[in-house]
């Protein structure tokens, strides 16, 4: 790509972080759902886009106004072989044109892997520096433009949500955190921008994304504190696709058998029935 290709993939991520921003169903860094139409929730992309591409064809967007998805983790992909380029940087601009194009159906929350990028806090992952990586394939994918773009990219991530709610009791966010915060972890964050402290290591912006080891008694604390019947993440690995945790489902989109799940926003439900709905990406034509 040249240039101007560059530019222009510049443009369109800051015209998505902008509309991110804007949002009217935004308030803080929450997004809040009614309880009309249908939502699909996603797990980790890390740059599988195959599985967006069918994840489109799903959702169906101009033909389905009632619909809206959720992404989130698009970024950090697994090369292969691992020594080749990420070029995760294709996936980000996709969904940021998905955006654009239907920016009252389309949304993002706030993920580990994004909220470290303009952070600069590296990753390691099978021996490979993620960030490094990332960088990398933007620069070789956009050459002489590739830091507008990678400036664009670190707008977007911070222009991201921290989380979302549903009307009926449903918690959406990239993970939950860690058993150590259950009583002591700061929900006022949802409720105004994080702040670059808020992001740093001991945050509650930093907690909200990097917690893993849920357990049932943990995520029922959780439900308490934040008036949840059911939590949906991603953030935790699944080799096949998902996993319940009491109230908690854990959802992957990275892989071969990667899931996404569709929420009828009109009903009271649960994670067991919520889990019975899940679908396999292998399963879109």
């Amino acid at each position: 790509m040249n240039a101007s290709d560059g530019v222009r993939a510049a443009e369109i991520i800051r015209e998505a972080a902008q509309l991110i921003r804007e949002d009217p169903n935004r308030r803080g860094s929450l997004l809040s759902f009614g309880s009309a139409g249908q939502l699909v929730m996603t797990g980790d992309f890390h740059g599988n886009l195959r599985n967006f591409e069918k994840l489109q064809r799903y959702c169906a967007l101009k033909t389905s106004p009632a619909r809206s998805v959720i992404l989130h983790e698009l970024i950090h992909a697994e090369p292969d072989p691992p020594q080749a380029p990420d070029f995760s940087i294709d996936l980000l601009v996709r969904a940021a044109e998905w955006k654009c194009a239907f920016p009252d159906n389309v949304f993002f929350l706030q993920s580990n892997h994004e909220l470290s990028q303009p952070r600069g806090h590296e990753i390691t992952k099978a021996g490979r520096f993620v960030l490094a990586d990332f960088e990398r394939g933007v620069r070789e994918r956009y050459g002489d433009s590739a830091e507008q773009v990678l400036e664009a990219v670190n707008d977007y991530i911070r222009a991201l949500p921290l989380a979302a709610r549903t009307a009926n009791g449903i918690f959406l966010s990239h993970s939950l955190p860690d058993a150590l915060y259950a009583e002591t972890f700061d929900l006022s964050v949802l409720d105004r921008e994080p702040t670059p402290q808020d992001c740093l290591p001991g945050g509650p912006a930093y907690a909200l994304v990097w917690g893993r080891f849920h357990t049932e008694s943990v995520v029922e604390v959780y439900a308490r504190r934040l008036g949840a019947e059911v939590f949906i993440v991603g953030h935790t690995p699944q080799e096949f696709g998902h996993r319940r945790i009491g109230r908690l489902l854990i959802l992957a989109s990275d892989h071969n058998h990667g899931v996404f799940l569709p929420i009828d926003l009109s009903r009271r439900t649960s994670a067991e029935a919520l889990e019975e709905q899940i679908r396999k990406f292998v399963s879109v034509e």
